[in-house]
């Protein structure tokens, strides 16, 4: 019941802030919602009722499928590349409430 009220409260949250105007609250909230991606994943697992899936530790028929565990440290990967990759556009570009870009060093002709 709390991995599902987390799962929605981070649904929520990242939502809200996909539908702010700022580039970095559009960030922050794409990456909310990919925390409750990951958290559905693990639920998906039911590794809550099963043993670890360690030879010689229990039966190998009740193990708990290493699988949704290998996706979500996969999109934990992915997801952190994407952030980074964001982020550094919303440096880089201007936001609409700003009216000359950020400084880079380079120089500009006009």
């Amino acid at each position: 019941m709390i991995l599902a009220i987390t799962i929605g409260v981070l649904t929520a949250g990242g939502v809200y802030l996909m539908m702010q105007r700022s580039m970095v609250r559009g960030v922050f909230g794409l990456t909310l919602l990919s925390h409750a991606a990951n958290f559905i994943l693990l639920s998906a697992g039911v590794g809550a009722w099963r043993v670890e899936p360690l030879a010689g530790r229990g039966d190998q028929s009740l193990a708990a499928d290493p699988l949704p565990q290998a996706f979500v440290l996969t999109a934990i990967v992915i997801t952190l590349a994407v952030t980074i990759f964001m982020l550094a556009l919303a440096v880089l570009g201007h936001d609409d409430d700003q009216k000359r870009a950020p400084e880079t060093g380079e120089v500009r002709e006009s």
